[in-house]
């Protein structure tokens, strides 16, 4: 806070404001004149950027604000010859609009920490093969770089040779992946193999990092629900009391046979005292601290209204590949004529699901070079088709001619893709996927809260039923494409009940733009999340019970300080009423209550549920 307050102007400003103040304390006593001119100029200092945002802001919303009230009180105090009271409560009110500009700053920092991450440097392949540095944000689609052993990627690309990618800067998983030739790899993750060349995918403002950081401005710039009631509520309020206190001056003046200078004196500590600052500063100090304690616990909310919402959540609908589980697939069986099968594997080599890729993983010796490609099409929620083969679930198939029965077969609890040609099932590919145990610890505590969790999957009800039992799921649906989902999530609404939906793939967009809060993983599809209001970065659902408590830590938090402003302001109105408060106290009082509402919501900075 102290280099804030050297380093920012507004900071200067304030400090210079408050020595100058001491200054004409302290010579008050001996020449009351001089001190009366030092206060005026601390005046000037203090009062500089309230009358700045009280002129703009009353130009721009065509509305006055919060602090044109202050500045009116500063101005009505010098009135009355009480110019130590006017710099006195600019102090304060200065001191109160610096704080919240720190706390601010303390939410941007999540930002910077996530840029930090980042390499700003690439070694770009030039034509002749040698090399150049450059600076990222000059890299185009289809540069080649250089990545060395041990170094952080600067920029998403395809990669030409298989390498060990540490990938626990986005997904959490601290145990590097394998990589092979043509597999997308992301800026930010670390090179924990041998150096290697990417051809660049996205440019800099595009990466999977670039759009995290993205999001946090995002979520910065948009107020919650609360904050934008109480920001209705500011300019009427204002214009309420600039009403109220004439009248007020002129009742004391013509009804009670007060002085007009101490009738102007009341209704200037009404002025002060019946002002919403911490009113106004209830919501956005919390939400923004908030926001930032989610970014950096690998949680990042698109605005505050997320963040409040989440409290209120009834229902946590969740797809499970790659969301209860790590999506990605083994292949534990398979009966296929190798020919159809090099076909298949040509297929998948174009689709980025991860039941394609552990396809892709497990036939990657077969030479698939003669295959010619037709038109490959991807059914969202159902499989792939390249000319007369078909490649995906069960009910894909329904119709089709069937011989030797591999649509009746048991599964275990695997997920069988089946392959048709011609409309005859021919065969078919058995995998099995990894479920997450991050994933059971954090149902079991939305459990303890009497959150309903519900899984959604496309996948056979034997698997979704085994996943479902190890995870301690109770309720689960089946074997459902994206328009099922979707129907769920509108059934649940319909009822009156705010639900959340948790995804990774393309064929969860549609829920998680129609749920009261869509939540995509950090590992999933872009349409995912851009469809989503809340990215689990680090694909650990524990971080999502996280932002459980700390939504609800949140509201809690919003609640008090809504009740303890208001509560200030009546208790201080109807002291000046009684005509036992003066100004100093008034001052002290009620933006002591501003400062410390924006330090309660300042506490969500350091928030930690376990």
């Amino acid at each position: 806070m102290l280099k804030y307050l050297i380093s920012e102007r507004q900071g200067r400003f304030l400090s210079i404001g408050i020595l100058l103040t001491v200054l004409g304390f302290a010579i008050s006593p001996s020449n009351k004149n001089l001190s009366t001119y030092i206060f005026y100029i601390a005046i000037l200092f203090l009062g500089y950027y309230a009358t700045k945002n009280a002129v703009v802001d009353t130009i721009k919303n065509k509305s006055p604000n919060v602090d044109l009230l202050m500045i009116l009180a500063a101005l009505g105090a010098i009135v009355i010859d009480y110019a130590s009271e006017g710099a006195l409560l600019l102090i304060i009110f200065a001191g109160a609009e610096v704080l919240e500009d720190y706390v601010t700053g303390k939410s941007s920092n999540a930002i910077k920490e996530l840029m930090q991450q980042l390499p700003d440097k690439a070694k770009r392949v030039t034509s002749d093969g040698n090399y150049e540095i450059v600076s990222t944000d000059e890299l185009k689609i289809g540069d080649k770089v250089l990545v060395s052993k041990g170094n952080q990627l600067p920029i998403d690309g395809f990669i030409d040779r298989e390498s060990l990618i540490n990938e626990a800067s986005l997904t959490g998983e601290s145990v590097p992946v394998t990589k092979s030739e043509g597999d997308e790899v992301f800026a930010g993750t670390i090179n924990e193999g041998n150096s290697f060349v990417i051809e660049v995918s996205k440019e800099n403002k595009d990466t999977v990092f670039s759009n995290i950081i993205r999001m946090v401005e995002q979520a910065q710039n948009r107020p919650s629900k609360k904050a934008k009631i109480i920001d209705k509520i500011e300019s009427t309020y204002v214009i309420s009391v600039l009403v109220v206190v004439p009248l007020f001056i002129l009742a004391l003046y013509y009804l009670n046979g007060f002085s007009f200078e101490e009738a102007f004196y009341r209704g200037i500590v009404l002025l002060t005292v019946a002002s919403p600052c911490a009113l106004v500063a209830s919501a956005t100090p919390a939400t923004l601290s908030s926001i930032s304690n989610g970014a950096k616990n690998g949680i990042l909310f698109k605005d505050g209204r997320a963040m409040e919402v989440l409290s209120d959540v009834d229902i946590i609908a969740t797809d499970k590949t790659g969301t209860l589980t790590y999506g990605e697939f083994e292949v534990v069986d398979y009966k296929l004529d190798e020919e159809i099968l090099k076909t298949v594997v040509f297929i998948e080599h174009n689709s980025n699901h991860p039941i394609a890729q552990g396809i892709v993983n497990k036939f990657s010796d077969l030479d698939i070079s003669e295959i010619k490609e037709s038109n490959i099409e991807e059914i969202a929620g159902k499989g792939v088709q390249m000319g007369d083969i078909k490649v995906g679930k069960k009910t894909m198939f329904e119709g089709y001619k069937d011989p030797n029965k591999y649509l009746e077969m048991e599964n275990e609890g695997n997920t069988i893709s089946f392959v048709s040609k011609d409309n005859e099932v021919v065969g078919y590919i058995a995998l099995l996927d990894k479920v997450r145990e991050t994933a059971k610890e954090a149902i079991n505590d939305f459990h303890k809260d009497n959150i309903i969790i519900e899984m959604l999957t496309g996948d056979n009800q034997k698997v979704a039923n085994k996943v479902a039992q190890y995870l301690n799921i109770r309720h689960y649906r089946s074997e459902l494409n994206p328009e099922d989902k979707m129907k769920f999530i509108e059934e649940k609404m319909q009822e009156g009940k705010t639900i959340a939906m948790i995804g990774d793939g393309i064929n969860d967009a549609p829920a998680l733009a129609n749920a009261d809060i869509g939540i995509s993983m950090g590992s999933g599809t872009s349409i995912a999340m851009e469809s989503s209001d809340i990215v689990i970065v680090k694909n650990d659902l524990n971080k999502l019970y996280h932002s459980y408590k700390l939504s609800k830590k949140l509201n809690t938090i919003i609640y008090q300080n809504i009740i303890f402003s208001i509560a200030v302001i009546i208790a201080l109105i109807g002291l000046n009423l009684f005509g036992i408060l003066d100004l100093p106290l008034g001052v002290v009082f009620h933006e002591g209550s501003t400062i410390m509402v924006i330090l309660n919501g300042l506490r969500l900075l350091g928030f930690k549920n376990k």
